[in-house]
């Protein structure tokens, strides 16, 4: 560390750094709820494959609002017959539990006491490891809502989750093609998309908190997963071509001004606070015929960040741009479900402010994450999906730095996760899925580094090797 403090260290974390401690920190995708079943009568699979992944039907409901219902309302009209009230007597809330167990292929250091470390336990149980309280469905006519709260094992607290608050309706066009239109309201870029491509709904769609995880994504790819609040609006074109704009702010979960005490507004103590409006595009086309559906898409977003943390909002900033293709094959019949899909992101990083501080080696770098994956479920009982990752970029020494914990008093160094300063990871994952019912889901992933941080082996200059964080994952995943 060329004789640099940690505290030095952690005061010049770039931006990047930062948002690879978010990533780490999320908490799983959940998705499939039986709220919208109870609202619209319909079994899960008339939505879903197996949840959370969507059909084509599940696509239609979500871009329309999740408004379709069933269920008995209470309703209130003027006397031209506006409705001013639509309320089902039915309080579509749901609740979703995940109990897991996590092995890894060998212990991590145990850096708890001064010393020679020793090493962690290993074997991980999470009881739960997640439980979500929804409130999803019809909030008002055109209007509805897909709202989480969860509780995580790992932070011990019950927090804001995925939000999605849709206004949204449909005309006809003078060609008999339907035309929906609509404003999504949500907390976390791409958690309003309508595929299983994008990041907040795509594969996997659990995974394990006890863990090592590689030290760098994209900014797109989670980071700011309930960080920012976001107003995006899209035209749904004939149930194919899909076309939205918006963009976000920060509006950062328990964080205080220094002078006022309150929530906001957001100063110096914050960190990657965005500079105005972070931009949100995205456009996608689904092809349908008889039970196969393909769709190609773009998405991306820019993030203007500064970097805070004890510095001033103001100087230089850190730049993100972020560009993804997805593409995504589906067949669904009575019994076999087959998807194939993937996603490829590029960002490209200008970072002055990180640059200026030290915090980074270079003045611009660049990241692309890579995630495929296909899937076969056997009349949604039984099935499995493989999938391949991997994460390549710059190197660089000061935005992916050595050390990232703090040694315990006179004890060793911090722990060295990337001794070349390089990003690159990869590896696959193999999962294997029994759903006794629709609701209810048995799962066995394992996730295996050919690649981690840099090197296939002594990636951190201690002898560790990336297949040494190989991690066997088991789960019980149900939702009611």
């Amino acid at each position: 560390m060329s004789g640099r403090t940690f505290g030095e260290v952690s005061r010049n974390l770039t931006a990047l750094a930062i948002l690879a401690a978010a990533l780490l920190a999320a908490a799983p995708r959940a998705g499939a709820v039986p709220s919208f079943a109870r609202q619209t009568g319909m079994a899960c699979e008339a939505c879903h494959t197996v949840y959370p992944e969507l059909t084509h039907f599940g696509r239609v409901f979500k871009a329309n609002g999740y408004i379709l219902t069933n269920v008995k309302q209470v309703r209130d009209v003027t006397g031209k017959k506006e409705e001013l009230l639509s309320l089902a007597q039915t309080v579509p809330l749901s609740i979703m539990a995940q109990i897991s167990y996590t092995q890894m292929k060998t212990s991590v250091p145990d850096l708890s006491s001064a010393g020679a470390p020793g090493v962690a336990q290993n074997g991980t149980a999470g009881f739960p490891q997640q439980l979500s309280l929804f409130y999803a469905g019809k909030i008002a006519p055109n209007f509805g809502a897909f709202f989480q709260l969860t509780y995580a094992n790992d932070s011990g607290t019950i927090g804001i989750d995925n939000t999605d608050l849709r206004f949204a309706d449909t005309t006809l066009l003078s060609n008999n093609s339907p035309l929906t239109y609509g404003i999504s309201l949500n907390n976390n870029p791409t958690v309003q998309d309508l595929w299983n491509t994008t990041p907040a709904w795509g594969y996997p769609f659990s995974g394990s908190n006890a863990n090592v995880s590689p030290l760098a994504g994209t900014a797109i790819d989670g980071a700011f997963a309930q960080d920012v609040a976001g107003i995006t609006g899209y035209l749904f074109w004939n149930e194919s071509l899909y076309a939205e704009f918006g963009g976000y702010r920060s509006a950062k979960q328990g964080q205080t001004n220094a002078l006022t005490g309150g929530a906001g507004p957001l100063d110096g103590t914050a960190s990657n606070v965005m500079s105005g409006l972070a931009p949100y595009g995205r456009v996608a086309y689904e092809y349908n015929v008889d039970r196969h559906s393909i769709e190609a898409g773009l998405y991306g977003a820019q993030f203007r960040l500064y970097p805070g943390a004890g510095a001033p909002l103001r100087g230089p900033l850190n730049r993100f741009n972020d560009v993804a293709e997805d593409v995504q094959y589906q067949f669904v019949g009575d019994e076999h479900q087959v998807t194939i899909a993937g996603t490829h992101i590029h960002e490209s990083m200008t970072l002055d402010a990180s640059f200026a501080n030290g915090g980074a080696a270079n003045p611009k770098d660049n990241l692309s994450t890579t995630r495929v994956w296909a899937t076969y479920y056997y009349r949604r009982k039984i099935g499995g999906t493989v999938g391949y990752f991997s994460t390549t970029g710059s190197t660089d020494t000061s935005l992916y730095p050595a050390t990232v914990s703090p040694p315990p008093a006179g004890g060793q160094p911090g722990v060295v996760v990337s001794a070349n300063g390089s990003p690159d990871t990869r590896g696959w994952i193999a999962e294997v899925n029994y759903l006794p019912w629709l609701n209810v889901k048995i799962s066995a992933q394992y996730t295996a580094y050919s690649k981690f941080n840099g090197s296939g082996t002594n990636y951190d200059g201690l002898g560790r090797s990336a297949s040494d964080n190989n991690t066997l994952y088991l789960l019980l995943w149900f939702a009611y």
